[in-house]
């Protein structure tokens, strides 16, 4: 897997039982797809190691998984607060339209006008709509709003054009 882009999908945040088993905090949607992608590289403190055969499920509120290799409650001890990544290769192509986060970040950002507004640092979720932090001369927050305010995205060409006022 050198060489490899890698996603983080998630993290280890506790341990289930007495078994081996750990707890889950996903950043899938749905957050049970965590385990349909595979192999998964666990990182921690600079350390990255690859797990494979991952068995999981829902538990309450939460997600808790398990592989061979994960035999006590003290070596899942040991792995929390580990980030989960997989290639990115491994997810599937999003519909027409549509895009992963982790593919718009580090794009260019121009407005219509032919303003250079920065680059896209990262994406979060209001509840309401999808924003961009874009980072140039400083911060700007934009709102993901296909059509209003995004007017073309170029994965090829790292590019997304908006429609948006410089002084905003």
């Amino acid at each position: 897997m050198s060489g490899e882009r890698l996603i983080r999908v998630g993290r280890i945040v506790g341990v289930h039982g007495v078994s081996g088993w750990i707890k889950l905090e996903s950043d899938t949607d749905p957050r049970r797809n965590i385990f349909r992608y595979a192999p998964w590289t666990l990182v921690q403190r600079g350390v990255s190691s690859c797990v494979d055969a991952v068995e999981g499920r829902e538990q309450g509120k939460g997600l808790v998984a398990h592989w061979p290799a994960l035999e006590t409650r003290d070596h899942a001890q040991a792995l929390i607060g580990a980030e989960i990544f997989v290639p990115r290769a491994v997810l599937p192509p999003p519909a027409a339209g549509e895009y992963y986060w982790v593919d718009l970040e580090g794009l260019r950002v121009v407005g219509v006008d032919g303003f250079d507004f920065g680059r896209v640092s990262h994406l979060f979720s209001t509840g309401g709509n999808d924003v961009m932090s874009v980072i140039g001369e400083h911060e700007r927050l934009v709102p993901f709003l296909r059509g209003d305010v995004i007017k073309d995205v170029d994965l090829a060409a790292g590019l997304i054009r908006i429609d948006w006022d410089p002084e905003f």
